[in-house]
């Protein structure tokens, strides 16, 4: 009982601030396929250190807001684009003393797909292209090229075993349409059929009777995303680069 005592007394005086505390924060990567491109959301920086700088969408800790750190990501996702990410996956977390000229600072990394039209943002947002090493041609504030850099890779390593891809599909999509929107992601060509055995073997996407879109080339049947299949994980890998 004592030693029960002495804690709630330690705890009870004990000042946080006796020690440093890093800066800690959440960055969200976002990524979007436009115009048969991968692209990544940037907002331009109000405040400084790198004002004016563009930069992954991201900020503090709410102490008051946040009861966890996946409510940071979320919440900074919401304000920067108005919109709740159907994906939003923690990645890691990098922490240095040069990685911020306000001092010691921790982030805590993200990556969030998302349909481009059910985005919308102001002037201070924008997307950016990504080439195939998953880079802007930007300078971006603080580490935020490595930033992307590091969660294009993750994207392209987990879209290669999981449906992860539909999350960047509008709400109706033709098998076609996921097959490229796999493609350009993973900057390779699938084997159709291969591909479309696969996808439909796993039961993550259903076929809307008596709804099809008209290609150039033909009537194509709709699909859409299964409700209550978030990502699937495949035994083998749907494409070796």
């Amino acid at each position: 009982m004592s030693r029960s005592l002495d804690e709630k007394q330690f705890l009870e005086n004990y000042d946080i601030h006796q020690y440093d505390v890093p800066l800690t924060s959440v960055d969200v990567v976002v990524f979007t396929i436009i115009n048969e491109q991968v692209h990544v959301l940037i907002n331009q920086r109000s405040d400084f250190p790198f004002k004016n700088k563009w930069a992954t969408p991201g900020g503090f800790i709410d102490l008051k807001k946040d009861k966890s750190i996946d409510d940071t990501a979320k919440r900074k996702l919401k304000e920067k684009t108005g919109y709740d990410a159907p994906y939003l996956e923690q990645m890691g977390s990098i922490g240095n003393a040069k990685r911020d000229p306000r001092g010691w600072s921790v982030t805590v990394t993200y990556f969030a797909l998302v349909n481009a039209d059910n985005v919308t943002f102001g002037e201070d947002c924008k997307w950016c292209g990504l080439n195939d090493e998953g880079e802007t041609g930007e300078k971006l504030a603080f580490d935020h090229n490595e930033l992307i850099k590091d969660a294009f890779e993750r994207l392209r390593n987990k879209a290669q075993y999981s449906t992860i891809v539909l999350h960047v599909l509008p709400e109706k999509f033709t098998l076609s349409e996921l097959q490229n929107s796999y493609e350009i992601i993973l900057g390779g060509k699938l084997n159709k059929a291969g591909f479309r055995r696969r996808i439909l073997k796993a039961n993550v996407i259903e076929e809307l009777e008596g709804e099809s879109k008209q290609t150039a080339t033909r009537t194509a049947q709709l699909y859409r995303k299964v409700d209550d299949e978030e990502v699937h994980f495949y035994m083998r890998e749907i494409y070796a680069r």
